[in-house]
């Protein structure tokens, strides 16, 4: 029994080590950006705007708690994230939407507030997809885009919009995804189109959480809009 209780607290300590990990908003941030693709130290620096030294920091924590690995590639050290950890990021987002007051003020003063339509669900995107009766827009990055996106989608960054729009059909509705459910850059692109008289809608979740469903997914096979 004592060997037993041992084992026990030694799990639990390893459970609250993966906690502690992402107990950090840029940790969160870091692996958000990882769950687009693998990111050398120096680029994930880059996109959370802290420094190289601060970044590798972090990731030294996410890596010994088993959430990263990490590879050589010359002198750069590129990371990917493992698997699991998607869902364990949208667990922990799902519970403090639910019940933490300052997540809860900030959904509702500044994204119900900029979008009150109900996303679109990945049930209703894939049927809707099937019959062409949409248009599907990834707005993050071009570098991201090409690491992977929804299959059918077409790369429209945010800073593209407005060239875009005399190419896009304003008789079909479009759907926008980005990095995840509370990625701004879906929220502006549905902003600027529906401002432009374009019908649009966010879908539900980001391109993660539709790999992580398995999904289908495509590379960099589906060109930007030209």
């Amino acid at each position: 029994m004592v060997q037993m209780m041992g084992a026990k607290q030694t799990l639990y300590d390893s459970f609250a080590e993966v906690a502690k990990a992402v107990a950090h908003g840029y940790r969160l941030q870091l692996l958000e950006h990882l769950a687009q693709g693998d990111r050398a130290v120096e680029d994930l620096a880059n996109r959370t705007g802290i420094t190289v030294a601060n970044a590798s920091q972090h990731l030294q924590h996410l890596y010994r708690a088993g959430l990263v690995t990490v590879r050589r590639e010359g002198t750069r050290r590129i990371y990917r994230l493992n698997s699991g950890v998607v869902e364990l990021l949208a667990a922990l987002r799902s519970v403090a939407e639910a019940h933490h007051a300052g997540s809860q003020q900030v959904i509702r003063a500044y994204f119900a507030a900029r979008d009150s339509l109900e996303p679109v669900s990945h049930d209703e995107l894939m049927a809707r997809l099937a019959e062409g009766s949409v248009t599907l827009i990834d707005v993050r990055p071009a570098d991201e885009f090409q690491q992977g996106h929804l299959a059918g989608a077409r790369n429209v960054p945010l800073a593209e919009i407005e060239a875009a729009v005399a190419r896009l059909d304003p008789e079909i509705e479009i759907v926008a995804y980005c990095r995840g459910p509370r990625c701004v850059l879906s929220f502006d692109a549905i902003e600027r189109l529906r401002a432009r008289g374009f019908k649009a809608r966010r879908l539900a979740e980001g391109y993660p959480e539709w790999k992580a469903a398995g999904l289908p997914t495509g590379q960099s096979d589906i060109a930007s809009i030209p």
